[in-house]
């Protein structure tokens, strides 16, 4: 029933064609998408089941199909073994594969055959949600490979790209507050979950609270600071900032710290870009300040001799900056996909899903500085279509509607089995290789 090889180099066993689809599903995203994706699925005639982790987990889904793992984090790999073995689960759904218990726990389905469905937000905001088979990101099973993405293209039926589900402030935060807050007040009912997010939830909401109160303010500040250096027309590239707990920088990098990130770019402009360049960093939306960005800038800018060329937006979009960026520089972001789209040359340090040969620059950093490769408008249009067509289903956590689309899209391509179809799907994954030799441990 093998041949082919996973993740770690070792023959794992096929997913079997089953005629009793019985689907598991983990942790979902902060809503009610699993639950409704499973509702659909018993009216399709299949067997649902879920396990829940903590309270907000129970909170988001609970009934006669569920099950509650309360041990420790080293019971859980002989738990989930016996779990799917005894309840002959054919089908696995989770969000992002990176949390300690999805790690596990796809390692374990995939020795036994089990076919793995993994969501995350989806990469076409706004309107998509993310759905591929067995892994994310560095682990994606999407080809790389510039022609077998335009011969997908060619094949994908017309798809309507136009946004559509705007998202809601209030299904952003409430579920997330209401999740979290749960968790703490309810821990002795599930005392040994391990959260997998970095920070404390309550000091997290009281440093973001403050972070609204003080937006506007810092918008108009990153505005005066972009419009003094495109008045002047100066030349710049774009870092934009990842959040510290992202597993994009987790696990599908080889920094520990963006810190780091920012201490390898400083380093090389310094030594590699002209006098006259200078460096824009751009925070995350979503930061709330623990690690103290524009002090860590400042300091690592004087460190490398920057401190004149080197500016911080602590607010603010995108949108502008990229319209007189030279280029941007990213670990992995999707601002990369952004800017690729606003025909803005990227450098990823590691290789993101979008780091495909016409698309990012495949030189040096070094390089990037003076002669920044410009993306292929043609090939990133291929690219979003066979993006859309195999690994992205309509619908969206964060708007009311959104997310009842996106449980029946869900529902539907897992019954089917109709995960990176359209020949999106290669085996080994082909970014595993490149990634791994710089470090990546995965």
């Amino acid at each position: 029933m093998s041949g082919a090889l996973d993740q770690s180099g070792k023959p794992h066993a096929e997913p079997a064609e089953a005629t009793e689809r019985r689907v598991l599903f983990l942790q979902g995203p902060l809503s009610p998408f699993f639950r409704l994706a499973g509702d659909h699925l018993k009216a399709m005639g299949h067997e649902v089941f879920r396990i829940n982790f903590c309270a907000g987990d129970w909170f988001h889904w609970h009934g006669g199909e569920c099950t509650s793992f309360k041990g420790s984090s080293e019971d859980w790999p002989q738990f989930i073994e016996t779990y799917l073995t005894q309840n002959r689960i054919t089908d696995l759904v989770l969000h992002g594969d990176q949390r300690l218990y999805h790690r596990i726990a796809i390692r374990k389905a995939r020795d036994i055959g089990v076919y793995i469905a993994v969501t995350e937000l989806g990469a076409l905001r706004t309107g998509w949600m993310t759905l591929e088979r067995n892994g994310l990101s560095t682990l994606s099973h999407f080809p790389s490979n510039p022609e077998q993405i335009s011969e997908i293209a060619r094949t994908a039926e017309e798809i309507d790209l136009q946004p559509r589900y705007p998202s809601s402030f209030w299904l952003q935060t409430a579920p997330d507050v209401t999740y979290n807050l749960l968790n703490v007040f309810l821990k002795p009912l599930y005392p040994n979950y391990q959260q997998h997010t970095i920070y404390p939830p309550v000091l997290e909401y009281m440093r973001g609270a403050g972070r609204l109160v003080s937006e506007d303010k810092r918008n108009r500040t990153a505005e005066e600071e972009l419009q003094k250096l495109q008045s002047a027309k100066t030349d710049y590239f774009l870092l934009p900032l990842q959040l510290e707990g992202d597993f994009q920088l987790r696990r599908h990098s080889n920094f520990d710290s963006f810190s780091e990130v920012i201490e390898t770019v400083f380093a090389s402009f310094s030594s590699h870009a002209s006098r006259d360049v200078h460096i824009v960093l751009k925070s995350h939306p979503l930061d709330v300040g623990f690690e103290g960005w524009p002090g860590v800038t400042k300091e690592l800018a004087s460190k490398h001799g920057l401190a004149d060329r080197v500016h911080f937006l602590d607010g603010g979009g995108l949108a502008k900056p990229f319209e007189t960026a030279k280029g941007v520089v990213t670990l992995n972001s999707t601002a990369g996909l952004e800017a690729i789209q606003q025909g803005v040359p990227v450098k990823t340090l590691v290789p993101a899903h979008y780091d495909i040969a016409g698309l990012t620059h495949q030189g040096e950093l070094s390089d990037f500085w003076k002669a920044p490769q410009r993306p292929d408008a043609e090939l990133f249009d291929s690219y979003i279509k066979a993006l859309a067509a195999t690994t992205q289903i309509r619908g969206t956590i964060h708007n009311a509607e959104g997310v009842k689309v996106a449980a029946k899209n869900l529902a539907e391509r897992v019954s089917a089995r109709s995960l990176n179809p359209l020949g999106a799907f290669v085996d080994p994954p082909p970014r595993l290789e490149k990634a791994r030799k710089i470090g990546v441990p995965l």
